[in-house]
């Protein structure tokens, strides 16, 4: 899972992958008609050991010949069942089947390598009528006894097959394979993992790319962060995250103000941060007669003035008005108690007493 055994990429790859490494040497050529096998292609052989691991473990006999629909190998790997999904498995096939590897790991004697392909060989099958059964498929001896062993096989997360990226892929197969239950993570120098992933892109073009996914984190079961030495060099760490889905007895956030008992473990997710303000303000708001009384009790006595002003014009107006209808009558001032303050046209000013006094 860590080494650099398929492109990375979905174009047509013709160059050979060569990786060294103390006592590990690893060659993948492929064919001109057919290309390299791509990590989607192996999505096969992760469900071909599944299918030797669920039969061993049923106490049912295994072997390296392998028979299924295409239906079945689909839906495993979260692919499409329509006939374009079903020639695209076939093309699949026949890269893992011309891929050679010449590899040196597992093998027991020093200099020693063991070459085989992905796939020894695969046929369609058909009943009496032609018509098509399902697939073969051998897988090869190496392939095999590394499936048989228990401590050569890792569990990997569904998630992994709604990986798009080739790199994203490679890299959640190293970190499962180099996780474990290292609790603290693992740290992995920039250009190591350039040379292990035997990618074809330059070194800048690999690290922007290695940038974006611990910027989109998408690796499930795991959190990527970016590190730098004191000399300069550019590490990836990774440590596992906390499975979520299961019930534990823990505090959670729930969405709400306060912490309350959910029952659920951590979530995935982190709660939005609340704006500034929510909605729109659409009324005005009252006086701020605290934030600034000298303000505000000058404009008080602005209007107060206006108010008295007002009204003592209209005082007059209706006093003329009144000396006018009767000429007879002594003219009396307008500012007189005898003024009749039932008259309703002779206006009261607001901060006279009841019945005029």
């Amino acid at each position: 899972m860590a080494y650099p055994f398929f492109s990375l990429s979905k174009t047509h790859r013709v160059a050979p992958i060569d990786f060294v490494a103390g006592n590990v040497t690893i060659r993948v050529e492929a064919v001109p008609d057919h290309g390299m096998a791509t990590i989607w292609d192996a999505d096969i052989l992760i469900w071909a050991a599944s299918q030797i691991v669920e039969a061993r473990d049923a106490g049912l006999r295994t072997s390296r010949l392998m028979a299924a629909t295409p239906y079945e190998i689909l839906s495993y790997v979260g692919r499409g069942t329509s006939v374009r999904d079903y020639q695209r498995l076939k093309a699949a096939l026949d890269r893992l089947q011309s891929t050679t590897v010449s590899t040196s790991i597992r093998q027991p004697a020093e200099g020693r390598r063991h070459r085989f392909s992905w796939i020894n060989e695969w046929q369609e099958r058909t009943d009496r009528n032609g018509r098509p059964e399902g697939i073969e498929m051998i897988v090869p001896d190496w392939f095999y006894q590394a499936v048989i062993d228990d401590a050569l096989v890792l569990t990997i997360d569904r998630a992994y097959f709604d990986l798009t990226g080739g790199l994203d892929r490679w890299l959640y197969r190293l970190v499962r394979k180099h996780g474990g239950r290292q609790r603290d993570g693992w740290r992995f120098d920039f250009r190591h993992l350039h040379q292990k992933s035997g990618s074809l892109s330059p070194f800048k073009r690999f690290a922007f790319e290695l940038r974006d996914i611990i910027r989109r984190q998408p690796l499930p079961g795991y959190r990527l962060s970016l590190e730098t030495e004191i000399g300069g060099r550019t590490l990836l760490a990774f440590e596992p995250t906390p499975t979520c889905g299961k019930p534990v007895d823990r505090l959670v956030l729930s969405g709400t103000r306060t912490i309350v008992l959910s029952g659920t473990g951590g979530s995935c997710y982190q709660e939005p941060k609340q704006g500034v303000t929510r909605g729109n303000q659409t009324r005005n708001r009252a006086l701020n007669l605290e934030s600034n009384q000298e303000s505000n009790l000058k404009e008080r006595g602005r209007d107060v003035e206006n108010l008295i002003r007002d009204a003592a014009r209209s005082l007059s107006i209706a006093a003329k008005k009144s000396v006018s209808a009767r000429p007879s009558a002594p003219r009396p001032a307008p500012d007189l108690p005898e003024t009749p303050a039932s008259d309703p046209e002779i206006p009261r000013l607001p901060l006279d007493p009841p019945g005029g006094r």
